[in-house]
């Protein structure tokens, strides 16, 4: 399957920590971004001032970017000094204040430009989820008070995997996945609809036939995952193109509520099928292995995990010892709902979930450990995590491991 790559859309990206004098009205009144000199790489040397379109956007893990769509401006602070080397700055509008006032000293900028020549300036929190994602999208070290480039004008940058586009639609970019080559036997299966979730998590697996589960689980997750993503947004697309062509009237006016509820139909219908079809794909797995398992069996108060192995018969049996059980919430993002899964069932200790969202933060997994749940991420993901994370993590292949290896004490025990 064609992929794209990081500079189908960026020429070049950096990062640099944010000091106090670049944010602080009570420090400086300048309104501008210092330490940005290697951006002559790709906007030159100014010889007077330069305007240029701009976005700006503060990113939290947990909530929507707040955004301003506005202009920066690229000049030299010493274009009256000849005598001294050029000093080029960016300078952000008083309009732009209400986005890059939320970021404080020591927080992260991103500056990025578009292969349309926009610039993009990203702020986040230092040691958040998203500022690791970026690093790890951008492929930039960590950030100092002197902006650490990546001229991707010279290389391809990172492929445009399901996990780097997921970076990639958190900062609002969507990168094309359809292929209409999938249109046919997808009509041929189901008609030009949307089938229910499970059915075509199942279709796109059977189309996936160069992938191993039982060699190779985290690659054939991956795989099918893939497979799927593109083949939805395919289907979605013309289903979308046909319903717009049909446009929204009602007794002549413009149905505005008819384009809201499509709108919101749309966009939720993309939210439950990504959670579906993940679980309908490790169930496969899971079954691919031999593995005994509830979806959502019921546990304490009437909780209902996602996976629970090897039943919620074996959970509730006293004599059934609790070594020989396993729970794994499964999240396509975990964001702070990873919580949830630790009230999900007592008598499993340490719990496990799985989750194919790049670049958790240090904190945040470190929290996990201490918790006592243990993090699963396919083995194609955790290279957006830091080697000592990697230590850490589960592969799938490592998850089936220990469920079968629970299963294989308790039978032991009870011989």
């Amino acid at each position: 399957m064609k992929r794209g790559h990081l500079a189908d859309f960026f020429s070049g990206v950096g990062v640099k920590k944010l000091s106090g004098t670049e944010l602080d009205p009570r420090v400086s009144k300048g309104h501008e971004f210092q330490g940005t000199r290697v951006l002559q790489n790709f906007l030159g040397l100014p010889s007077s001032p330069q305007r240029l379109p701009c976005t700006y956007m503060w990113l939290t893990d947990d909530e929507a970017p707040v955004r301003h769509d506005g202009t920066a401006t690229w000049y030299d602070s010493r274009s009256n000094q000849p005598h001294r080397n050029p000093e080029p700055r960016l300078f952000y509008t008083v309009e732009s204040e209400g986005v890059v006032g939320l970021a404080a000293e020591g927080d992260s900028l991103f500056v990025c430009l578009r292969k349309d020549a926009r610039l993009l300036i990203l702020l986040c929190q230092s040691g958040s989820n998203i500022e690791q994602q970026l690093l790890w999208l951008f492929g930039l070290t960590s950030p100092t008070t002197r902006l650490i480039q990546n001229d991707l004008r010279q290389t391809e940058g990172l492929r445009l995997d399901f996990a780097a586009r997921q970076v990639l639609e958190a900062i609002e970019i969507e990168v094309p996945t359809s292929h209409d080559q999938w249109l046919e036997p997808i009509f041929r299966e189901f008609g030009p609809k949307f089938p229910g979730t499970a059915a075509f998590s199942a279709f796109a697996r059977r189309q996936a036939q160069d992938v191993s589960p039982l060699t190779e689980p985290d690659s054939a997750l991956m795989a099918w995952i893939e497979l799927e993503d593109v083949m939805f947004h395919t289907l979605e697309r013309h289903l979308i193109d046909e319903r717009l062509r049909a446009g929204f009237q009602s007794g002549g006016k413009i149905d505005v509520e008819g384009f809201v509820s499509f709108s919101l139909s749309v966009h939720g219908r993309r939210k439950s099928r990504a959670g579906l079809s993940l679980e309908h794909h490790l169930a496969s797995l899971f079954e691919a292995h031999g593995v005994k398992f509830d979806r959502n069996g019921r546990t304490e108060g009437n909780k209902q995990p996602d996976f629970l192995f090897p039943g919620a018969v074996e959970y509730h049996d006293p004599a059934f010892e609790p070594g020989g059980l396993t729970l794994l919430g499964v999240k396509t993002t975990c964001k702070d709902r990873w919580r949830q899964v630790l009230s999900e069932g007592r008598r499993v200790g340490q719990k496990h979930l799985l989750t194919l969202e790049a670049g958790i933060s240090s904190n945040q997994t470190s929290e996990m450990q201490a918790a006592e749940l243990q993090l699963v991420v396919p083995k194609p993901i955790q290279s957006s995590y830091s080697a000592e994370q990697q230590g850490w993590l589960n592969s799938v292949g490592e998850l089936i491991g220990v469920i079968k290896e629970r299963a294989a004490s308790k039978n032991s025990r009870d011989g």
